[in-house]
């Protein structure tokens, strides 16, 4: 498998984020600090979320990518789009309940050019373990199967607080 990497575009008033690769929770610090400036700083209206690269990735990383979804439908944006290419990623996709918070398509609507990697951020332990927890809390929200499946997990990762 691939190391993951995490690319980005902003073109006018859209945004794309490009995964490729493994991804797993070391980009999450990257990932989430990234998304927070994109939706701070406004002007986007249009955000294509492309997995069309990606090997495999966490449920820490999909619950940051759904953290941009929710984001976005405060800001009054129209839904982000979401294209996967890979049946088992598309699987979790479905699982996970993106299909409700996401335009999930299975081919890319538009080449993409000019697009920048993501620097890697470093962060402390502790700082990591609260996105982590803030992440698959977003996907306990999203339905009852995710909030099953990861109530032990985020309740494990609390009680190290």
């Amino acid at each position: 498998m691939r190391e993951g990497s995490i690319f980005f575009a902003r073109e006018g008033d859209s945004y794309v984020l490009k995964f490729v690769g493994e991804v797993r929770l070391t980009l999450c610090t990257t990932l989430d600090r990234h998304l927070e400036q994109v939706l701070a700083v406004g002007g986007v209206r249009h955000i294509l979320v492309d997995l069309t690269e990606t090997d495999s990735i966490d449920s820490t990383s999909l619950g940051l990518i759904a953290k941009l979804a929710v984001g976005a439908s405060r800001l009054s944006l129209e839904a982000p789009t979401l294209v996967s290419t890979n049946e088992d990623v598309t699987r979790i996709l479905f699982t996970m309940g993106f299909e409700r918070i996401f335009l999930l398509l299975d081919t890319m609507p538009t080449s993409l050019v000019d697009l920048k990697r993501l620097p890697f951020v470093q962060e402390s332990e502790a700082a990591v373990r609260d996105r982590i927890i803030e992440a698959h809390k977003v996907l306990m929200s999203l339905n009852e199967s995710n909030r099953d499946a990861f109530v032990d997990l985020v309740s494990t990762l609390e009680c190290h607080l």
